[in-house]
């Protein structure tokens, strides 16, 4: 069985030889099998064909924009995709994560921050939704009982504070947009308001499980963007 720390397939879809070949020897050297597409089409025709686990995307590409990239992925397949982008602008990483990506590292990046974010997406994928418990460290949430446990304790949540806890901690690791987080838990679109009202839920659930809720360890904001549950071991 291949385990998110070693033997997992990964495409590297990206037109620059340099970074395919940069991040071909480094991911090798954590035991990663690697592919490479230096185009969108070639990209889209081996994730279909080699059946890679995660994919890393450059969202600036020769014959297509990254985004249709992902898009035409996320029609059929749901492999994690971490963006590997020039653009730092929030409303770049905002559409990205809307459209579908799990993830985005900037450029210039971090090899040791890359692999991590890859291992924590691959990590990801052997938790599903319908695993009946999950456990983050002292943290314990029972999807089948509703019951939310912190320390061996029962902490009591209204039901859109356990929705909300419900679906970051399902997508540990993700980055979650406001729009992601108030349509799945309230059903509405991103209103001018929204942002406001989505942050005062996250500051009731990080009072009731935090430490200190001004220094998060288990809700992290992403700013101008949404939050990340950081899955605790």
């Amino acid at each position: 069985m291949i385990t998110p720390e070693k033997g997992a397939r990964i495409l590297i879809i990206d037109d620059e030889p340099q970074i395919r070949k940069l991040l071909k020897v480094a991911l090798q050297a954590h035991h990663f099998e690697v592919h490479e597409a230096g185009s969108g089409g070639e990209g889209i025709m081996k994730a279909s064909v080699e059946h890679p686990e995660l994919i890393v995307l450059d969202l600036g590409l020769p014959d297509m924009s990254g985004m249709d990239v992902l898009e035409r992925v996320r029609e059929w397949s749901g492999i994690p995709i971490i963006v590997l982008t020039a653009k730092e602008r929030e409303e770049d990483k905002i559409l990205a994560l809307d459209s579908g990506a799990d993830d985005y590292v900037t450029k210039p990046f971090g090899m040791g921050e890359l692999v991590a974010r890859i291992r924590v997406a691959l990590r990801h994928v052997t938790k599903t939704t319908s695993e009946p418990v999950l456990q983050f460290g002292n943290l314990l949430i029972d999807l089948a009982q509703r019951n939310v446990e912190l320390n061996g304790e029962r902490i009591k949540l209204t039901p859109t504070e356990y929705d909300l806890l419900k679906l970051l901690a399902s997508n540990a690791g993700k980055v979650l947009t406001q729009k992601q987080l108030l349509q799945q838990v309230w059903g509405s679109h991103l209103t001018e308001s929204g942002g406001q009202y989505l942050r005062v839920y996250v500051g009731h659930l990080r009072k009731k499980l935090e430490e200190d809720p001004t220094s998060p360890k288990y809700i992290t904001t992403e700013p101008g963007i949404g939050y990340r549950f950081v899955a605790q071991e």
